[in-house]
């Protein structure tokens, strides 16, 4: 049975003027304890928005979401902050550790609403995490003392001191040069599998699920699985050796619509980009809608930010009129 299983998520907010954006179509995804998954898409395809909904920040409009075989869907917001709390581990981009705290500090963060041994013994669990990621000598050291790949490992240690059965990993590599971000999806593959490196002991007790969310083809080739997001739907990568192609050829962001190798998946606007190389390269795509406060992101319908803020002002002028 599955750990990670959606069937037919769809998410859809409500703009100002009153327009629905869709934004998740119909998106099925499984995913295995212990196995590693990336989803790569453009900017503005809802890839946040899944990340959202697979850990519990968010609901979807409809479907179902089933978390090794409970239906999260039906839970109350006490229940699903729990298990937010105890089943999943996050690891962003921009880091979000507190730079006021050492590193042992940061990581000790979860343990505070954890319970019994976990709680009364959390700094000498928050060390023996820092010793398996590298970082035993650096337990009292403050963020900014620290360098970028140093500050992502705090963060990783912090993701998974509670044993979480499911890693997220929003962008962990976008803050960091190549060769310090390969080191850290090193780290992180290590986790969520068995193996020989000093962390096999956290992946056996965890045996965590690993999700990238990731533009960067590079960092999604190295997944067992991968899947493009686009229209709203997640499109399985056929040969996920291609996006290691695709990145040599200089296009190691899915934003950047150069030469590169195929995905074998049809109608794949990324793929059609590439056919068109040899001729003359096509706009690029508009500002998309920031995402809204629940955390989503809009999908590739051609609606501008500067429609969105059109359809703002419209609506504060309605309110204005409606109060005078």
């Amino acid at each position: 049975m599955s750990l990670v299983h959606l069937r037919d998520v769809t998410r859809t907010v409500t703009l100002p003027d009153g327009e629905d954006l869709h934004i998740l179509r119909g998106v099925n995804l499984d995913v295995a304890a212990g196995e590693h998954v990336s989803i790569v898409g453009r900017s503005g395809t809802g890839k946040s928005t899944m990340l959202n909904i697979i850990g519990l920040l968010d609901a979807p409009t409809s479907g179902t979401y089933e978390l090794d075989g409970v239906d999260t869907t039906r839970l109350g917001e006490g229940r699903r902050a729990r298990m937010r709390g105890e089943d999943f581990g996050f690891v962003f981009q921009q880091f979000n550790i507190f730079a006021a705290r050492t590193a042992a500090e940061n990581v000790e963060v979860p343990l505070l609403y954890a319970s019994g041994a976990q709680l009364l013994c959390r700094r000498s669990i928050a060390l023996d995490m820092l010793e398996r990621v590298g970082l035993a000598d650096r337990a009292d050291s403050h963020p900014g003392e620290m360098s970028g790949g140093e500050q992502q490992r705090i963060a990783i240690a912090r993701a998974l001191v509670r044993r979480p059965r499911v890693i997220l990993a929003d962008e962990p590599t976008g803050a960091l040069d190549p060769d310090t971000g390969r080191a850290v999806m090193t780290l992180l593959e290590e986790v969520a599998r068995e193996s020989d490196s000093a962390l096999e002991e956290v992946a056996r007790e965890s045996d965590s699920a690993l999700i990238v969310i990731t533009h960067d083809m590079a960092v999604a080739a190295r997944a067992s699985r991968a899947y493009e997001l686009y229209d709203g739907v997640l499109h399985e990568v056929t040969d996920p050796g291609t996006l290691t192609q695709r990145a040599e050829a200089g296009n190691s962001s899915v934003d950047n619509t150069g030469t590169g190798g195929s995905t074998g998946i049809p109608g794949n606007p990324w793929d059609e980009a590439s056919a068109a190389s040899a001729g003359p390269q096509p706009p690029p795509p508009p500002a998309q809608v920031p995402a809204p406060p629940s955390g989503g992101s809009p999908d590739d319908t051609g609606v501008t930010a500067h429609q969105t803020m059109r359809a703002v002002r419209r609506a504060a002028a309605r309110q204005r009129e409606s109060e005078q």
